[in-house]
Order: C-alpha cells, then structure tokens, then sequence
C-alpha cells in the first residue's frame, strides 16, 4: 500500500479556498475536470465503496434529488477509488443519473484530505472517509460536512445548504 501523502489542510481549513482540481474517468470512461463545471455549484461527495449499504443509501438519495440540483445550478459528482467498471455496475444497479467519479490511484482523494487512517477490529488500514465538498461556481470550497451520514437523508442536507446560500 503506498504510504498517505500529508495533505497540507484539514479539509475543514480548505472552505473558502479554491478546490483541488482534478480529472477522473466515470462509469462510462468519460473525463470529468473540475473545470467543466465553472460557473456551476458543484457537489463532490466522497464514499468508501460501490454497492455497499451506506454508500446505496446515500448515491440514491442524490439520485433522488437530482433534479433538484439541478435547479440550483448545481452538479452532483461521487468519487471513490474502485474503477469506471464497479461504478458502471453500481450506477446501472441502483440507477444513478449523475457522474460517479474513479480515484483508483486517491491521488485526488488525498488533494481533498479524504484519504485517511481507519481501524476495523484493531485492525489499521489506510481508506477514504465519508466527507462532501461544495464548490462555489468560482471554484472555491464553499461548505465541507465531515464524517457525511451515510443515508438517503445527507442530500437533503446538502440540498437545503445550496437553497440558503446558491
């Protein structure tokens, strides 16, 4: 396993400053960059892996309120680090209408200070944490909510922050 980059900020410390960019593959091999989406609110929600109970809950949620989104000029985009492959099967397995995002290497997880030390059953290991990220349409970190729930519930969340403040 290669070893954690150190993030240079807290991803707590990064609201109000421009955002990481990035380039990853979606589900259908298609490239996104964060600098598609200027002029956009962008929400970038990170999970831990496809198809899992949590990770389910919570990408349907956005599918749910997708066109919601949409209305605020707002994309939504999830990243995890298993390939355009699992993604493509999860979307198609859960119909999901948005980008999910592959950061197979985490390099872009790490830019985003996500890549982080976990324990299972004392167990050490290195993976990404639950966190979402809304970039403003300058391309700027706007809100972070760390530890996000992973439930069909966190999109509402994030969904009544961009009513209040797009």
């Amino acid at each position: 396993m290669r070893p954690m980059a150190k993030a240079s900020e807290k991803p707590s410390e990064m609201i109000g400053k421009k955002a990481p960019a990035f380039a990853l593959p979606d589900q259908d091999a298609k490239t996104h960059k964060l600098a598609d989406y200027k002029g956009k609110w962008v929400v970038l929600y990170w999970y831990p892996k496809d198809s899992t109970p949590g990770c389910s809950a919570e990408s349907c949620g956005f599918r749910d309120t997708s066109a919601e989104f949409a209305k605020l000029n707002a994309v939504v985009l999830g990243i995890s680090i298993l390939d355009s492959k699992s993604k493509k099967k999860f979307a198609e397995k859960f119909g999901l209408n948005f980008p999910l995002l592959a950061d197979e290497d985490h390099a872009v997880a790490e830019k985003y200070g996500v890549w982080v030390e976990k324990s299972m059953y004392g167990k050490k290991y290195m993976g990404l944490s639950r966190e979402t990220f809304i970039i403003d349409p300058d391309g700027r970190i706007a809100m972070h909510w760390a530890k996000a729930k992973g439930s069909e519930t966190h999109s509402t969340e994030v969904l009544d922050w961009l009513r209040q403040n797009a």
